[in-house]
């Protein structure tokens, strides 16, 4: 019986394709076909297909988000969770959502990770030019018409929800909300990402019009903590950016730190 299995193995080995033992290694896998990168090196010779459970490989680097924003009586803060994640698959559990455009404008982004980066990159440098051509900082309303403008007009290739807050001298901590599509809305507070439909309910209960700069720190931690305890696609730890007329005084809050888990 022995040499009947050794007989049969062999005949397997004898029948692999002839590049299969180049594929079998770290370079033939991940440098010669980045899309085996979850592969074992004796599935290497295998053909990927459709219901194999690694199809999402070739799926673009979507940030599964809940992303908030509060305005407080002289600034305001923004938060965001850190997954990224290509389908079922974390690509990055410590990433930061929250990008400057401004010394004191800045934007959280959820939806396509390619997507965003581009648009703010878009206005960051605009909002650069605006500076050097009018010689003062821009408002924060400035800022948001510029991303309604790249969201609406590319809308049908774009998958881009976007907070935009910060704080300027004419109208102090502001808040824009602009969801995928391209629709521009000025609110007290806005939460969004994929995790922001588990926790509507929390934000109408627990938001009042006029509080402190540390209620709103709490509301915008203890917000974020139940969407990432609920949402599988947000995840890791809280980062958040405090923006007034002072400046910027960036949080951050580890996975093991935060104040509600998951049950």
């Amino acid at each position: 019986a022995g040499t009947t299995i050794m007989t049969s193995v062999s005949g397997l080995v004898a029948q692999s394709a002839p590049g299969a033992a180049a594929m079998s290694s770290f370079a033939g896998r991940e440098l010669l076909n980045p899309a085996n990168v979850m592969e074992a090196s004796y599935d290497a010779g295998t053909t990927l297909q459709q219901d194999n459970g690694l199809n999402f490989l070739g799926k673009e680097v979507d940030t599964g988000t809940t992303i908030m924003a509060v305005q407080y009586d002289g600034g305001v803060i923004v938060g965001a969770d850190s997954r990224v994640s290509t389908g079922v698959y974390i690509s990055n559990r410590a990433s930061d959502k929250i990008t400057a455009v401004d010394d004191r404008i800045y934007c959280c982004r959820s939806g396509s990770a390619a997507d965003t980066q581009a648009v703010s990159d878009y206005v960051r440098y605009f909002l650069d030019q605006h500076r050097m051509e009018y010689g003062q900082p821009p408002k924060v309303a400035t800022a948001a018409n510029l991303f309604q403008m790249l969201c609406y007009q590319n809308k049908n290739m774009l998958t881009a929800g976007i907070i935009v807050a910060g704080w300027d001298k004419e109208k102090g901590g502001q808040v824009f909300a602009l969801p995928i599509g391209g629709a521009l809305m000025e609110r007290e507070y806005a939460t969004g990402g994929s995790g922001s439909t588990y926790i509507y309910g929390f934000c109408d209960a627990f938001f009042k019009p006029g509080m402190t700069k540390q209620q709103c720190e709490d509301f915008v931690t203890k917000g974020l903590c139940h969407a990432m305890a609920r949402d599988g696609s947000s995840g890791g730890i809280i980062r958040m950016a405090i923006i007034d007329e002072s400046g910027v005084e960036r949080k951050f809050i580890a996975g093991d730190k935060l104040p509600y888990g998951p049950l």
